[in-house]
């Protein structure tokens, strides 16, 4: 009895085992991405997904988007003495340019070009024209503040929509994480540019 009772409790050979709390287990991730620990109870031996059309259209998309991002924070310093501005352009240039960097890399190992310097990014991401960008070039002080504020709000919104896209059509555990990383960390920063605009001086 002893014996059957065993038997009927070990572990199927083709089911995932759940991660216990005794050791840590280090989950490779996509390329460019620094492995994970799993955390208890989580699942893990699945086979990994192939990358789907949306996770490609997510990294080509979000790379000039990205750019146009730093294009728009490399004018502060120039253009305005406000803290806050400054700090803005800082976060901003901080989180974005690794997340080109590891787009750019996932494209290439999948042979995929990466999008060309001058590539737009699509419909709809908000992204300023260029008409918007010669005027915000052109601006100085509180009006340059005022017109970064409401670009980049509307740019970060831009963004919270691809990366929703990508997380409900996107396959990708890479790309699916950099979403989140990107659904998260813009929608705080748009809360706090929203009061930041509401501050100026009218």
């Amino acid at each position: 009895m002893a014996i059957f009772v065993l038997a009927g409790c070990a572990q199927e050979p083709d089911r995932p085992a759940p991660i216990g709390t005794d050791a840590p287990v280090i989950v490779p991730q996509g390329p460019g991405s620094p492995a994970r620990t799993a955390t208890p109870g989580e699942r893990i031996g699945q086979g990994v997904t192939k990358p789907e059309a949306a996770d490609v259209r997510f990294a080509e998309g979000m790379i000039p988007h990205h750019r146009q991002a730093l294009e728009m924070t490399g004018l502060v310093a120039e253009r305005t003495t406000t803290p806050g501005i400054r700090r803005f352009a800082e976060q901003i240039a901080v989180a974005q340019r690794p997340e080109i960097t590891l787009m750019s890399s996932w494209l290439s190992a999948l042979g995929r070009p990466v999008p060309a310097d001058h590539a737009h990014g699509p419909a709809g991401s908000g992204m300023a024209t260029l008409e918007e960008m010669n005027a915000l070039r052109a601006a100085r002080g509180t009006a340059f503040d005022r017109m970064f504020l409401e670009l980049m709000i509307r740019h970060h919104e831009g963004a919270l929509k691809m990366a929703g896209e990508q997380l409900a059509d996107g396959r990708d555990q890479a790309m699916r994480m950099l979403a989140r990383d990107v659904y998260s960390g813009q929608s705080i920063e748009i809360a706090r540019m929203r009061r930041a605009l509401d501050s100026l001086p009218k």
